[in-house]
């Protein structure tokens, strides 16, 4: 029978320890970061623990390199301070075990510390390349769900600019439709020109639509009371409008006017107002917007989910990117106002202050 070497039978013993350390640490590394997997973890944390310590009896230094894994192992598993405390003790047992095998001679400190310091990059280089793939684990998954969040902002700001944008352009058309329907017979002329305003207000509402894909246009404030004016009119409502300023900066003035095209919508949708009064007055940095209307009594406004929509919450958010608030308000005597504050420049210490105050306003009247 053919013996082998002595020396190949310890390899082949040597090979075969190294391959289950390497399995056992590639468990380890992949069950650290997983809750559900850490009591199989501290076996395997065991069972690695063995498999470094007990072999130390018969290949003594020649096997002091590899407690280095499970400093770096400990470091992966043990909670907070505890960690530290394990590699550390993990580490002084690789130079106490040398020089209990070398009896103290000469130059077995020296030797201990290079022992010790080997088990140390060894650990720390165990951990960082484990910690590196969680990390890179938990980046992609970062960059997934942001991926996934600007999706999501994106079709939120369709859905707000759509509803900003169209539900005033839509009351409108329908408005004139029924106004050119009415005259048709009686006074065709008349007719004919709401017919005109309806061709008007469908190409703005086209206009509008193709807009949305680029980003939320600016809208004049100044044409926006024009037109209120002129949909009002038709639609038979008595309207007092005091307007002190209308050159305001871009971003406050499309505020404003969408504003305007919301309380509108809200008035032809939502109430049988005969009066409406709208008033844009400036208090030195402030602008104040007030749309107030009768016909409010006896509807639904504010009660019905049909009627509650996102109109009012779509510009309570674009007064607080301003520093702004938003507020409703319905009286005993049937009369509907909105009112908005927008600051001509942003104030970021009022951001947080005026975003709940303005949520809890329209919670007391959102339509």
């Amino acid at each position: 029978m053919l013996m082998l070497p002595f020396g190949v039978v310890d390899l082949a013993i040597a090979v075969a320890l190294i391959v289950a350390l390497f399995s056992l640490q590639m468990l380890l590394c992949a069950w650290a970061s997983r809750p559900e997997h850490r009591r199989a973890a501290y076996v395997a944390l065991a069972a690695q623990a063995g498999l470094i310590y007990l072999p130390l009896a018969y290949f003594q230094e020649t096997w002091l390199g590899v407690p280095g894994l499970l400093a770096g192992s400990v470091l992966l598993l043990a909670p907070g301070k505890l960690a530290w405390f394990g590699f550390s003790a993990v580490i002084a047992s690789v130079g106490a075990t040398h020089i209990l095998l070398n009896d103290g001679v000469q130059g077995a400190p020296g030797d201990a510390v290079y022992m010790s310091v080997t088990a140390l990059l060894t650990g720390l280089i165990v951990y960082g390349l484990s910690r590196f793939r969680d990390m890179v684990g938990e980046l992609a998954a970062a960059r997934t769900a942001l991926v996934d969040a600007a999706v999501t902002r994106e079709r939120l700001r369709l859905a707000r600019d759509l509803h900003d944008l169209l539900g005033y352009s839509l009351s409108a058309m329908a408005l004139k439709a029924e106004l050119a329907d009415r005259l048709i017979v009686p006074k065709p002329d008349q007719a004919r020109q709401e017919l005109a305003d309806f061709l008007q207000s469908s190409r703005q509402a086209l206009a509008d639509v193709r807009s949305v894909t680029h980003g939320y246009r600016d809208l004049s404030l100044e044409e926006e009371c024009r037109s209120v004016r002129s949909v009002l009119e038709s639609a038979g409502v008595d309207l007092h409008m005091e307007v002190e300023d209308t050159d305001l900066p871009v971003e406050v003035g499309t505020v404003a006017a969408t504003v305007l095209r919301e309380g509108v919508t809200n008035l032809l949708r939502h109430s049988k107002a005969e009066n409406c009064e709208i008033t844009i007055r400036g208090n030195g940095n402030v602008r104040t917007v007030t749309i107030a209307n009768d016909g409010a009594e006896g509807s639904s406004v504010g009660s019905s989910e049909e009627h509650t929509s996102s109109g009012l919450g779509n510009l309570s958010e674009r007064a607080a990117a301003l520093g702004g608030w938003i507020a409703t308000d319905v009286s005993d005597d049937g009369w509907f106002r909105l009112s908005a504050e927008l600051p001509l420049a942003s104030d970021a210490s009022l951001r947080s202050s005026t975003s709940t105050a303005a949520s809890t306003s329209v919670a007391r009247g959102d339509r």
